[in-house]
């Protein structure tokens, strides 16, 4: 149990004095779409929950990341719009981050088969740390493990508050999408002891949607092949993660790859993804599981990382107004 404290609060400590903090991820980016990219709000035109968690690291409890969004397209913004919620506990709850965000997106069909969204989203955010659930080596007793009473000041503020913006465009055919994030524009100062900004984040994303199979009734596709591929880099360090799933029928499943570029380990091999779901054609909800197998120096001892992504399309509401809904392929 000592040896379990000592690793939480080294991944605590590195948390804290990192010159440049990151955000967390999402491995099924395509299944929180809102989170990826702001544009992305009312692309399904009808109203739409996302729910999705994440498990990193399982066997130390460090990182949980959790987050709800809900989007619809609205006749009169010419639009999307979108609210997500997303909360992010670390060292198990002893450093939290809260955000809130409103979303708004702006649809344009440049050509019947070909339209680009651009979305701007502001975001409340809030850490806060509980000096109460740290544990520091001074503490330590060599017979009873940890129960003397620590040295360590607690900082004079244990909250952190401020407002964020971030933009993104997406550009899209119904079988092809490409788009471009630019987030923390405003790089607000999230520290408790010092002036530490938080660095802006650019994303590029990608991904297709190829039918392997005949059109059937309704005209829904036997086979889809969906790879996707995402960039991001933040603070001097970025990432590369690409895979592919397989959709036929009520089953999808699909591999992924992850690899770190820059940051403190340097360039290397971060992960393994294997995704399996359940994403029937026609049907209003989707659900998928995947597990990142840890090939980077860690390798897998931490016990990688597990994550959840649910999904539901409400119906849409009949318009008075005649109105050809874009084709966006699937995400």
């Amino acid at each position: 149990m000592a040896v379990k404290r000592l690793y939480i609060l080294a991944f605590l400590i590195l948390g804290l004095s990192s010159v440049k903090g990151q955000d967390p991820h999402f491995t099924q980016f395509y299944a929180n779409p809102l989170y990826l990219n702001p544009a992305f709000a009312g692309v399904k035109q009808c109203p739409k929950v996302n729910v999705n968690y994440r498990n990193q690291y399982p066997s130390l409890g460090v990182y949980q990341t959790y987050s709800t969004s809900f989007d619809q397209y609205v006749d009169a913004l010419h639009g999307g719009i979108g609210v997500l919620i997303v909360q992010d506990e670390a060292a198990n709850g002893a450093l939290s981050l809260s955000e809130a965000s409103l979303i708004y997106s702006y649809h344009l069909s440049v050509t019947r088969d070909f339209s680009i969204l651009f979305g701007a989203q502001g975001t409340f955010r809030q850490r806060a740390l509980d000096w109460g659930k740290l544990t520091f080596p001074d503490q330590i007793d060599p017979f009873y493990g940890f129960v003397k009473p620590t040295n360590e000041v607690a900082p004079g503020n244990n909250t952190n508050q401020h407002f964020d913006l971030s933009v993104g465009i997406v550009g899209f055919t119904e079988n092809f999408y490409a788009g471009l994030t630019a987030s923390h524009l405003t790089q607000p100062n999230e520290a408790f002891l010092s002036n530490n900004k938080l660095p802006l984040k650019v994303s590029a994303q990608a991904g297709a949607t190829i039918p392997l199979g005949r059109k059937r009734l309704y005209n829904s596709l036997d086979n889809l092949l969906i790879p996707n591929l995402v960039f991001q880099s933040q603070g001097g360090a970025s990432q590369l993660t690409a895979g592919v799933s397989f959709n036929r029928g009520l089953i999808t499943g699909g591999l992924g790859y992850r690899q770190a570029i820059g940051g403190a380990l340097g360039s290397n091999p971060d992960a393994l993804v294997f995704v399996i779901g359940l994403a029937p054609n026609n049907v209003p909800w989707t659900f998928g599981y995947s597990y990142d197998y840890t090939v980077s120096p860690l390798k897998n001892t931490l016990g990688g990382a597990h994550e959840v992504s649910m999904s539901y399309l409400f119906p849409c509401r009949t318009r008075r107004t005649r109105y050809n809904a874009i084709k966006c392929p699937k995400f």
